[in-house]
This record gives C-alpha cells, structure tokens and sequence, in this order.
C-alpha cells in the first residue's frame, strides 16, 4: 500500500470562491480515478506550518499508484488547475513499515 500525500497553499484567499472551486474540482477529477481509495481533504489547523491545505489517497500497490499519476484526469488537473492555482506545495509518499 501506497499513502500518497501532499500538502499545499493556493494562490486565492482562504475561503473565497475561487478556492472552494479549487478544492471542489479536486475531489472531483482525482477521487473519481481508478485505483484512488480514502481520499481525503484536508484543512491545516496547526501553527508549525503556513500550508493551508491536504490531500491524502491510497493506492493498493506501486502499478496503482503510477497509473495515476499518468492518468489523464490528473495530469489535466495538475496543467490546468494545479500549476495555475497553487503557491507551494511539499508531497510525500509513504509505504507501511
């Protein structure tokens, strides 16, 4: 098992429409591709960090986890949305021990 995670700051106000949308469209395009289970949104509440936002997903194994990132869904949202909208952000990538 793969835990995909990212965590990230957009370029919009917290709260504002642009940033609803943003995160909307997320769940939307990246939860629907195959092989994405527990996906999660996240919203930072902690004072260690300035990110504002999560994303965590699973994946059953390493095929799983690659057919994503080469999915269409996802590259069109990273080039149209992410790239676009997003300020920072810092992925990892964690397998169970």
């Amino acid at each position: 098992m793969i835990r995909h995670t990212v965590v990230f700051s957009l370029k919009h106000a917290q709260g504002s429409l642009q940033a609803k949308s943003f995160l909307r469209d997320a769940k939307t395009a990246l939860e629907a591709i195959p092989g994405v289970t527990n996906f999660e949104q996240l919203k930072q509440v902690g004072k260690k960090n300035d990110y504002q936002f999560g994303l965590s997903m699973e994946f059953a194994d390493q095929a799983a986890y690659d057919g994503y990132n080469k999915h269409p869904k996802h590259t069109k949202f990273v080039k149209e949305r992410w790239e676009r909208e997003v300020s920072k952000f810092l992925e990892i990538d964690y397998e169970p021990l």
